[in-house]
């Protein structure tokens, strides 16, 4: 029989490339990682890594266990998962992650909220960009994520299920003496002379596709004069004139005064902001009740912020 905790340790070790990696993430001495695979090796009855001088590889059989380890180690956390669910909503844990520009404005009034409806549960929420949120929940390391899509891209038969939270639109942000800040909608065609400012370079961010498809269907190629993952940065070197970008409304919950923030219109791109889970995964109660309140927060969020929209 094998151990299943050697088997968490063996998935460590292939995930970190060495024994004293994955020592250091399990709070072991790099000895006891060592006889744990050792062990494991002998339950297996086949050797399971190489040792390099590049550091620890898998063999076949290594590369076969981890991969049935897993799908095993989640259906341990579905099971303890279900056995805290059955006090109902009087106990348990709920791990959350949500990227950055989500974590700063929809998840602390959704956390807030959850908790005033049941304060016995544990809810924790970690920092993770979409494709990490989808690796947490696969790993077991997260019960829901907050995920952002493009309208143009949906998604395959990829394990994950997806329940629709809103559309962020995209606004277009300036200098604040910019000849077109007086405006109060611009037209992306207008702009198609002026340096942009990019969210990322890597073109597997939803947000920088976002940019450059609005500005290619606007009919321009937009010209990149600085490329930052922080929008904070980003509206910081705005206001120094270095150029112009285009920011989700989600990142706009504070404002520098010396930007100017102006509407795209109806039209306006967007992100489509979903929160995601495991699918087949075992729905504890407190996971049903906080995917509902993320629905509830997140319209109210977006009616707030038409309103504000309207009045501006």
């Amino acid at each position: 029989m094998l151990d299943v905790r050697r088997l968490r340790v063996l998935k460590e070790v292939a995930a970190r490339g060495s024994f004293s990696a994955a020592a250091e993430s399990l709070a072991y001495t790099q000895s006891a990682v060592s006889q744990q695979i050792a062990a494991l090796e002998r339950e297996a009855g086949t050797k399971l890594v190489e040792r390099t001088a590049r550091g620890v590889h898998l063999t076949d059989a290594g590369h076969v266990l981890v991969r049935h380890a897993e799908g095993i180690l989640q259906r341990l956390l579905d099971a303890e998962a279900e056995l805290e669910a059955m006090a109902g909503l009087r106990g348990g844990r709920l791990r959350l992650v949500a990227f950055p520009s989500a974590g700063g404005s929809i998840m602390p009034e959704a956390v807030a909220g959850f908790r005033g409806k049941h304060p016995a549960v544990e809810v924790t929420l970690a920092p993770a960009e979409p494709d990490e949120a989808i690796e947490a929940l696969r790993t077991g390391e997260a019960d829901i994520g907050l995920t952002i899509e493009t309208t143009w891209h949906q998604p395959g038969d990829d394990g994950i299920e997806r329940t629709h939270l809103l559309d962020d639109p995209m606004y277009l942000v300036l200098p604040v003496d910019h000849p077109y800040a007086g405006r109060r909608s611009v037209r992306l065609a207008d702009l198609a002379e002026e340096q942009w400012i990019l969210g990322s370079g890597d073109m597997s961010c939803p947000d920088s596709a976002i940019l450059l498809r609005a500005c290619n269907a606007a009919g321009f190629e937009p010209r990149i004069a600085f490329q930052s993952d922080d929008y904070n940065a980003i509206q910081g070197f705005i206001a120094t004139g270095m150029g112009i970008s285009l920011i989700p409304d989600l990142a706009l919950t504070t404002v520098r005064s010396d930007v100017a923030i102006r509407s795209l219109g109806p039209k306006a791109p967007v992100r489509r902001i979903s929160a995601i889970t495991l699918e087949g995964g075992f729905c504890s109660p407190a996971k049903q009740a906080m995917l509902d309140v993320l629905v509830e927060t997140s319209q109210a969020w977006s009616g707030d912020r038409r309103q504000l929209a309207l009045a501006g």
